[in-house]
């Protein structure tokens, strides 16, 4: 894989994505979270609590073990991002609380993921496979790349608001053809095993995803009993920054097999979510 695409173009992509996070933001959205506490607590506890344990146990029923299975785990602690929100708008759901999740919890994300990243690299990690998760380096790499750009561009936003909703389509657009670009990378990098671990980690991979969605939207449809808010969550759950989960496995950690789910995640829940968006807007 190409050095200089990991480590230089990555984070940038990422600074970008985040930036783009922030021109769509206000302070409003972070005001919203006390106007709907319930909404907003459900959803949070669905993407912070929930999919991490689901995880955890899909691991467990389909037998992922090391360096999958960590990938796998380290792409469920990571936040919806742009994506969520927009398709959240496409299907007609609360494109409010997706967006006052996607503030909120992308700056827990920075605190909440490396400590829980290390855990996973300890309890997953096999003998023959040594792995150190620099802690401190992950943080302070998530702060500069995750939350200081959201300050600019919620900056900017209150500055140029038009510039801010003009730019925010090609951002989105940008950081889509980044993360295919560098899947691809990974897969050229991994050659002859590239097949050998698709079929090893793509059940589990799929299995995440479809079941939580379908447990983000049970637990909204119970708890909250409002179909735009149950949609959100819905999706929130099921959509996963795999931009940042890649500068994790492959930027922090250089390794490329842990990789492998976040990428066929990456992917797949694109299909996933087109699904049930159309669903949403038949129904």
């Amino acid at each position: 894989m190409p050095s200089d695409l990991i480590e230089i173009g990555l984070p940038i992509a990422l600074i970008l994505i985040m930036t783009g996070v922030g021109l769509s933001l206000k302070m409003a959205d972070f005001q919203r979270v006390f106007m709907q506490p319930k909404s907003f607590f459900i959803g949070a506890l669905c993407q912070l609590v929930l999919l991490p344990l689901l995880a955890i146990a899909v691991i467990a029923i389909t037998g992922l073990t090391g360096e999958l299975a960590i990938g796998l785990f380290i792409l469920a602690l990571c936040p919806g991002g742009t994506t969520s929100n927009l398709y959240s708008y496409l299907a007609k759901g609360d494109v409010g609380l997706s967006v006052s999740l996607t503030a909120v919890i992308g700056f827990i994300t920075p605190f909440s993921l490396p400590l829980l990243a290390a855990w996973a690299i300890d309890y997953y990690g096999q003998n023959n496979t040594l792995i150190e998760f620099p802690v401190l380096k992950a943080w302070l790499q998530l702060i500069v790349v995750g939350v200081l750009p959201v300050l600019v561009g919620m900056a900017v936003n209150a500055k140029w608001p038009r510039f801010a909703k003009s730019a925010s389509p090609y951002i989105s657009w940008f950081s889509v053809a980044v993360l295919l670009l560098v899947i691809v990378s990974i897969c050229i990098q991994l050659g002859d095993k590239l097949v050998d671990y698709l079929i090893k980690a793509g059940p589990s991979v799929i299995t995440l995803n479809l079941i939580s969605m379908i447990m983000g939207f049970l637990v909204a449809r119970i708890l909250l009993r409002c179909d735009t808010q149950t949609r959100t969550i819905t999706l929130e759950v099921g959509l996963q920054n795999g931009t940042l989960a890649l500068l994790v496995t492959t930027g922090l950690l250089g390794n490329e097999v842990m990789s492998i789910a976040p990428s066929i995640y990456s992917l797949f829940m694109f299909i996933s979510a087109g699904l049930f968006t159309a669903w949403a807007v038949k129904r």
